[in-house]
């Protein structure tokens, strides 16, 4: 695995990501939202919501390890997620919920100087890491990650574990 510095990413990346919020037989208006901005076929992968009693994840992988495209498609977009997450823009999230009301998120932005996001490439995917010691953040990220699995019926678990 490598990790990747998210501030050097800043110039590279576009504007047009959304977080990874589609479940594993996808949310009619989330899925296509999403496929339409991520640039990958959202059938052809899963995405999991993980909290941490030091925050939480997300993860997308492919279903099949053959996918090299939409391997790389996903390696592509999520550094940008973790980009514009640490610099307390969480309008992605707005687009594919189509409501500026997403939970966590205010409190996220408010205190993004105490989150940290660090992309991390897996073998047939990726994973944004969420780390915070601030209370109010981590229960915010909670909320967020929270709503994400309720929204997409992901199946992941609600409780919180040790990273």
């Amino acid at each position: 695995m490598r990790m990747v510095p998210v501030v050097a990413l800043l110039g590279s990346l576009a504007v047009t990501s959304v977080p990874l919020t589609a479940r594993q037989d996808h949310h009619p208006a989330p899925a296509g939202s999403g496929a339409a901005v991520m640039g990958f076929d959202q059938e052809q992968t899963t995405h999991h919501f993980i909290l941490f009693s030091d925050g939480g994840a997300i993860e997308v992988e492919v279903k099949h390890a053959s996918d090299i495209e939409n391997r790389d498609a996903i390696r592509s977009h999520l550094p940008h997620i973790a980009m514009m997450f640490g610099a307390g823009d969480f309008e992605a999230p707005m687009l594919v919920h189509d409501s500026p009301h997403v939970p966590g998120t205010a409190v996220m932005t408010a205190r993004k100087d105490s989150i940290r996001y660090d992309y991390v490439e897996t073998p047939n995917g990726g994973r944004v890491n969420i780390v915070t010691s601030d209370p109010a953040a981590l229960s915010a990220v909670h909320a967020f990650l929270t709503f994400q699995i309720a929204e997409h019926e992901t199946g992941d678990p609600t409780t919180v574990r040790k990273r």
